[in-house]
């Protein structure tokens, strides 16, 4: 079945529920959101300073290279300049990825759950899409080389995984490179790997001279607190960039996105903030679920997997009653789970209220 007729079998994305809506449809006059893994924290306090300056000549088309930024980001990850790409948020370079790899008839291999715009755009493609379950919610990767063959042509990590929030340990994803065939492309998304742990984080892009079929994606949306203005980037061999870059827009990512990227990376101050009020947040949630007896998956990310008593929809419409959106995960293989992204310490203890009075509804 080609891309074309592969769309009458699909739906656009559905985003979460909008606070202005929620307000409306429950009569409430606040809304915490914690259904898309946004930063709770903002963003840099230097792009408010900086705004003045950044706005203006938005007349003129970006610079399609990125030039400032991709110096700047170079530098700091200690890569080439042509090693890098850049894309409207890592979405877009899912996209341009699939485009440029897949077709009909070729195949694709990815974990299941993980974040769905793989298959999403592997499909309009037209390519086979084999789905590999995780094992308490890590990627199964003994499995996925097994699954891969001669009409192979992707293959995609999510490490930290979407939604589960676990990671690949360092030593598996190095074996798994050595077995997988070089002809195959890895795609490792590390959307959320400002949340790693210091002492998990990976170390591949020391090495990723070492995997001309690696490409690793990142993205400023996350921990950086930009995803409205939609800028992400990979990180490859040269001659890999230079085939994404033939298939990506000319003008793809807007001048103030780039501008603010370029200020956001120089506050790593605020990063390391992020990072640790997020760890110190989200092992105080872990423990009130504890206390409830309710599990969740192992998570290096601003968000937890969190199994409930009930379905996740019945969860997700009795938290919305009371004001907090998260994402239901019934409709994508976790069923009796919600994705909860970790919020300010004041709405996390409230939500631990809340919590804690539907567990004792039945009592």
């Amino acid at each position: 079945m080609d891309g074309k007729q592969i769309l009458n079998q699909m739906a656009p994305y559905k985003q979460g529920k909008q606070m202005d809506d929620v307000k409306r449809e429950f009569g409430l006059t606040r809304i915490v959101k914690l259904a898309s893994n946004e930063n709770p924290f903002g963003h840099s306090q230097k792009l408010r300073d900086e705004l003045p300056e950044m706005l203006g000549q938005f007349e003129r088309y970006p610079d399609g290279h990125a030039a400032t930024l991709r110096k700047k980001l170079a530098a700091r990850l200690h890569v080439e300049e042509n090693q890098l790409v850049f894309g409207s948020g890592s979405d877009e370079l899912v996209q341009i990825i699939c485009r440029t790899f897949l077709y009909p008839n070729a195949k694709t291999v990815m974990a299941t759950p993980t974040f769905p715009q793989y298959s999403h755009h592997a499909l309009i493609e037209g390519a086979n899409v084999k789905e590999i379950p995780t094992k308490d919610g890590y990627h199964d990767l003994e499995s996925m080389l097994d699954a891969i063959d001669a009409n192979t042509k992707v293959v995609w990590l999510c490490s930290p995984n979407n939604p589960t929030g676990s990671i690949i340990p360092e030593d598996a994803f190095y074996s798994f490179m050595e077995h997988c065939p070089k002809d195959v492309l890895v795609v490792l998304d590390e959307a959320y790997y400002e949340y790693i742990d210091d002492e998990r984080k990976p170390t591949i892009l020391e090495n990723i001279s070492s995997y001309p079929n690696l490409l690793v994606l990142r993205t400023f949306s996350k921990a950086y607190g930009l995803a409205g203005l939609r800028v992400g980037y990979g990180i490859g061999n040269e001659d890999l960039i230079a085939k994404l870059d033939i298939v990506r827009g000319p003008f793809n990512t807007s001048i103030l996105a780039q501008k603010a990227a370029a200020i956001a990376l120089d506050d790593q101050q605020f990063i390391e903030e992020t990072y640790r009020m997020n760890r110190q947040i989200r092992t105080d949630f872990e423990r009130a679920l504890d206390k409830l007896g309710w599990s969740y998956d192992d998570s290096q990310t601003n968000f937890l997997l969190v199994h409930v008593p009930v379905s996740g929809e019945e969860m997700f419409t009795y938290l919305l009653k009371h004001g907090y959106i998260v994402r239901p995960c019934d409709g994508i293989g976790c069923p009796n789970t919600v994705r909860i992204t970790i919020g300010k310490k004041q709405d996390m203890e409230e939500l631990q209220t809340i919590l804690t009075a539907f567990s004792q509804q039945g009592d």
